[in-house]
């Protein structure tokens, strides 16, 4: 009891105290705001103005702050290697005159290989004509900052621009040049002519087509597009303002309608959504089904139908050129279309004449006439897909399932004993060639006769043999039982091993007729493995 006591009598003086100080620094910043006391100096001896927010000049606690800063508030973390600065687009450092090994087998430049190489695709490339060589680009790497990482206008070309406005600029000039003189032009047809009437009339009539002319040339006139006039109420009263109406209040905007992160991209920069942001809705009920949709419909298709028939009747010989004649193209595309149709309707006469028409002459059973399929699609009563339509997924321009060296399957397919391999012959060796499956018995076969030679490895060493029994023979395999070494003629090898030792390490003692003879005794196999270096044994160097 005793013990409680005074521990809560410690933590009221503690709390008092800690209440204290709080009053007197209070009181020490109101003393300093009104001038009553000298300021706060910093770390750096700076005074530190006292009218500053305490938010602003408290240090957060990571910082460890002892002496009150406003470091904190400065950019204190600055590094070098930041920069706000662009690639130099367009640039160029060097162009060689023969093409180099390792370089674009298409252009020729040392920067990129032919997978990524942006060039036309030559029909021979630098690599074999020599010729044209594309110079090397200019290779910059840096890192942004984080403005420069953020900011999406990094490295737009201004300049670019002004030469747009200028083109415009000299059109509008060169119009209002020839609009004047043709009213000249007509003026002085005006006073030639006789009749007063029939002038006035023309008169008119000029004045009204000029009006039409100048409508449509004055482009600066259509910059205030959409420009409504309404009462602005403001507090001086009634007045006349203007506002834009850019688009109706009542529209949704396209992020809007579904604010789910995994539905459609929509690009703030152009304010364009490609994919239907609503793909499970009715369509009877929707009133947007993406950019794309615009696309494939209408007119859209049909121009794209066209640019397509031009680019291959180009690529077939026939000089056709969507820009340069659009008429043409679109004659041929015509007579394309007629003489496909008489083609097909042609091939299919003569395929009934030949082999007759099974579809009127008899009924189709009822399994081929529906045909049932596990896929579920949903329709509705328009017959348009509402659900169950599987996007299309673009193929990748890099090579897919290319088998190499006779493999069914790609490299990675199997893994064992943390390794991979192919799985169609169980080899951990790549760009090997399959042997398939006489290649996984053989390794099978291999395996267990490993398997089986540790086992009778480590049977004979539980035998504990004596050490003649267990000695090599002459050919490295096992000495049999049965073999028994003659000690006076171990006795004799050892010596004539000790001699040719000594003759290999002096040369002056060397012969000069070496005889040669290939019969190895079981005695002299055994005097060399016993006098035989043995690299391993870290003692070899005192043997002798």
């Amino acid at each position: 009891m005793r013990s409680q006591n005074r521990a809560e009598s410690m933590y009221w003086m503690v709390a008092f105290k800690s209440r204290e100080d709080h009053r007197k620094q209070l009181e020490l910043e109101e003393a300093r705001k009104a001038g009553l006391a000298p300021a706060e100096l910093d770390e750096d001896g700076k005074e530190i103005n006292p009218h500053i927010p305490q938010y602003m000049s408290s240090a957060p606690w990571y910082l460890n702050a002892e002496k009150p800063s406003l470091k904190h508030q400065r950019k204190w973390k600055s590094d070098p290697n930041y920069t706000k600065s662009w690639y130099d687009r367009g640039a160029k450092i060097y162009q060689a005159d023969k093409y180099r090994k390792g370089a674009c087998e298409n252009c020729g430049a040392m920067t990129h290989d032919a997978k990524s190489c942006m060039d036309r695709p030559r029909k021979l490339g630098a690599k074999w004509t020599g010729k044209h060589i594309a110079p090397d680009e200019k290779i910059e790497q840096f890192e942004l900052d984080y403005d420069g990482k953020r900011d999406r206008w990094n490295g737009y070309d201004a300049a670019s621009y002004a030469h747009i406005i200028e083109r415009y600029e000299a059109r509008d000039e060169a119009r209002k040049k020839f609009l004047k003189e043709q009213q000249l032009k007509k003026l002085e047809e005006k006073n030639k002519k006789e009749d007063e009437e029939r002038g006035d009339s023309e008169d008119e009539d000029f004045e009204d087509a000029l009006k039409v002319d100048e409508a449509k040339v004055d482009e600066s006139k259509q910059m205030d597009f959409a420009k409504v006039e309404k009462r602005v109420r403001t507090t001086g009263g009634g007045s006349t303002g203007t506002v834009r109406n850019l688009r109706i209040r009542e529209d949704t905007a396209k992020y809007l309608l579904n604010l789910d992160v995994n539905s459609a991209h929509y690009d703030p920069k152009t304010r364009s959504m490609r994919e239907d942001p609503l793909p499970d809705m009715d369509p009877n009920e929707k009133f947007y089904a993406g950019d794309n949709q615009n696309r494939v419909s209408g007119q859209a298709l049909e121009f794209k139908q066209l640019n397509i028939h031009a680019w291959e009747a180009f690529d077939k010989g026939h000089d056709v050129h969507m820009q340069a004649a659009p008429s043409q193209a679109e004659l041929l595309y015509k007579n394309y279309k007629i003489n496909k149709e008489k083609l097909k309707s042609q091939t299919k006469e003569d395929i009934m004449q030949k082999y007759g028409n099974a579809a009127s002459e008899e009924v189709l059973p009822r399994e081929l006439l529906l045909g049932q399929s596990e896929r579920e699609v949903e329709y509705d009563c328009a017959g348009r897909i509402v659900k169950g339509q599987e996007l299309s997924i673009p193929r990748s321009k890099y090579e897919e399932d290319v088998f190499i060296n006779n493999h069914t399957t790609v490299w990675g397919s199997w893994w064992k004993d943390h390794q991979w391999g192919y799985k169609c012959c169980k080899q951990t060796i790549r760009n090997s060639y399959c042997t398939g499956a006489a290649g996984i018995e053989a390794a099978e076969a291999s395996a267990d006769l490993m398997k089986a030679n540790i086992a009778r490895k480590e049977a004979a060493e539980d035998t504990h043999a004596p050490v003649e029994e267990r000695r090599l023979a002459t050919w490295g395999t096992e000495v049999p039982d049965d073999l028994v070494l003659d000690q006076q003629k171990l006795t004799e090898a050892l010596k004539k091993e000790d001699e040719k030792r000594r003759e290999e390490r002096d040369e002056r003692k060397r012969k000069y007729n070496v005889k040669y003879n290939d019969e190895v005794t079981p005695e002299e196999m055994e005097a060399y493995r016993m006098k035989r270096v043995m690299h391993d044994d870290p003692m070899k160097d005192f043997l002798h």
